[in-house]
């Protein structure tokens, strides 16, 4: 019999680890001395204790490697888990990656654009939903309130209800800036069915990848957000896929001081 300290050794296993395994019945010892409460360990557990040894190693959990150890004999099942583990080490390695490449970014661009800090970028997935449209030519940016009067004034009669969140978004369609008759669609995200009216048209929209910027204040910053979002794309390696759009999370019909207005900005994107 083997002392818990001397198994320790064999093992690889900490002490700390093996009373644990014990607690939770994953590794019981041979023996418990009752007077003194000592755990005693046989060599024939070596094997099992290698195994868990291992199986940790390769990073499955406790609770997994408690189910790998009752069908470990069997090597069809003991594949599929090896296989799952590779496929999540993999999503991992991946997800760290891209965690490097925005760290690494915005360690170079900074000292170089000092908006960095101003106008965070992110990367994010925006799901398929259900909208509310409006889509027209407009005399200028700042007439946008045209589109959404519209809105407001049609989608009344029916009374329709918002997502959450409802996505309060303006979509751009030109190429480059206009001084005059933009090409702008606004939406706002619905739940359930309606029917289409004068200005209004109701459809799903596909779930898209964007690379986005939130900011608060008036809109005349909005370029500096818009080269601070356009400086990411092209340092973590991705291509423009889409109009831009706005989303605003705090607008105008909601606020009339201009300090307290919420805009994201937002690029579609994909990977090059």
């Amino acid at each position: 019999m083997l002392k818990i300290g001397d198994f320790s050794k064999l093992s690889r296993i900490s002490i700390r680890m093996l009373r644990h395994y014990d607690e939770i019945g994953l590794l019981v010892p041979e023996s418990i001395d009752s007077a003194t409460g000592y755990r005693y360990y046989s060599g024939t557990q070596l094997p099992i204790a290698n195994r868990i040894h291992a199986l940790r190693e390769m990073g499955f959990g406790l609770s997994v490697t408690a189910e790998i150890l009752k069908t470990y004999r069997d090597p069809e099942a003991f594949r599929q888990y090896l296989l799952l583990k590779r496929t999540e080490m993999l999503e991992q390695e991946e997800k760290i990656g891209r965690q490097l490449l925005l760290l690494e970014t915005a360690i170079t661009r900074l000292g170089k654009d000092e908006n960095v800090m101003e106008y965070m970028v992110t990367l994010k997935e925006i799901p398929e939903r259900t909208v509310a449209s409006v889509r027209k030519i407009i005399p200028a940016y700042d007439q946008e309130g045209i589109l959404w009067e519209q809105l407001r004034r049609e989608l009344g009669p029916q009374n329709v209800q918002f997502a959450t969140p409802c996505n309060a978004m303006a979509i751009f369609y030109d190429e480059g800036y206009k001084d005059i008759d933009p090409d702008v669609e606004i939406q706002l995200s619905v739940q359930g069915s309606y029917q289409n009216t004068e200005n209004v048209v109701f459809k799903t929209v596909p779930p898209i990848q964007i690379a986005s910027a939130t900011y608060q204040g008036s809109y005349e910053q909005v370029s500096d957000v818009y080269q601070a979002v356009a400086n990411w794309v092209k340092d973590n390696h991705y291509d423009f896929n889409g109009p831009m759009f706005s989303i605003y999370h705090v607008s105008p019909a909601q606020t009339q001081n201009p300090d307290e207005l919420v805009t994201e900005v937002c690029f579609p994107v994909k990977k090059k």
